[in-house]
């Protein structure tokens, strides 16, 4: 029977400003990439997302970023190496945490929006996101890009490496992202999407936004929480997957 996880960025909330319902979302997929306070989400709420991922049944990994919560974690910053492998470094230990006293703990990592374009070419910053992973804990699974400098540089210090591919989003013909600054770049039809999610596991492809077919290989597909009617989408792509006999699974 061929399996998938279902992934999706959870605890991004602030304070008063609520972004997704991570509560409704964390009833449809299997893993989540719960924020660690440098993009978003501020220590109650992870804290809350935690507890609710742990009681569930549901994966935690920890999603870190740039600092930069006024960009959401969306803007590329040229930040020093030994810098960036520092705020990582700082990012793990206060999820796992948090994680830990939700009665779980993290079991992989996630690089958000604009750290995880860069480290799809940028060697220096994906190296040091690795230097920091295995730092921590070489245990731990890196969630990325298939065929992305952060993917390699993962494997050849011996961490376990899962490729993912996004449901919701709009890809180039090289298996890039479309940058969400472009028309077009996430998708809403929860319809359109599961049928991705569905020619992702069957044909192992997804289509350009030029309509090419893409080769891609994943162990994970990620909806993303924040986008208007994110849970409707989560659900339509979840029963797609189930109705076809897919099994929905973590990864670990």
């Amino acid at each position: 029977m061929p399996a998938i996880d279902l992934n999706c960025d959870l605890g991004e909330s602030y304070g008063t400003w609520t972004i997704g319902d991570d509560s409704a979302m964390l009833g449809v997929v299997t893993s989540a990439n719960i924020a660690c306070g440098f993009h978003a989400g501020d220590p109650r709420t992870l804290l809350d997302t935690c507890t609710a991922a742990a009681a569930g049944g549901v994966t935690i990994g920890a999603q870190v970023s740039y600092p930069d919560l006024a960009g959401v974690g969306r803007r590329f910053i040229d930040i020093a190496p030994p810098d960036l492998e520092a705020d990582v470094l700082s990012q793990l230990g206060a999820l796992d945490g948090l994680a830990r006293a939700s009665g779980s703990r993290i079991r992989y990592v996630k690089p958000h929006g604009a750290l995880y374009n860069a480290v799809v070419h940028h060697e220096e910053q994906a190296r040091a996101v690795i230097a920091a992973v295995a730092r921590y804990d070489p245990g731990l699974i890196v969630l990325c890009l298939p065929g992305s400098a952060l993917h390699e540089h993962a494997r050849s210090v011996g961490l376990r490496t899962v490729s993912e591919a996004f449901a919701d989003r709009a890809y180039h013909d090289d298996g890039t992202l479309v940058s969400r600054r472009e028309e077009g770049s996430v998708l809403h039809d929860p319809g359109a999407i599961a049928d991705r999610a569905l020619q992702l596991v069957h044909e192992g492809t997804i289509t350009s936004i030029n309509g090419k077919a893409v080769a891609i290989s994943a162990e994970s597909l990620c909806v993303h929480g924040d986008t208007p009617g994110a849970v409707g989408i989560a659900r339509a792509v979840r029963e797609a997957l189930s109705g076809q006999g897919i099994d929905v699974r973590p990864f670990c």
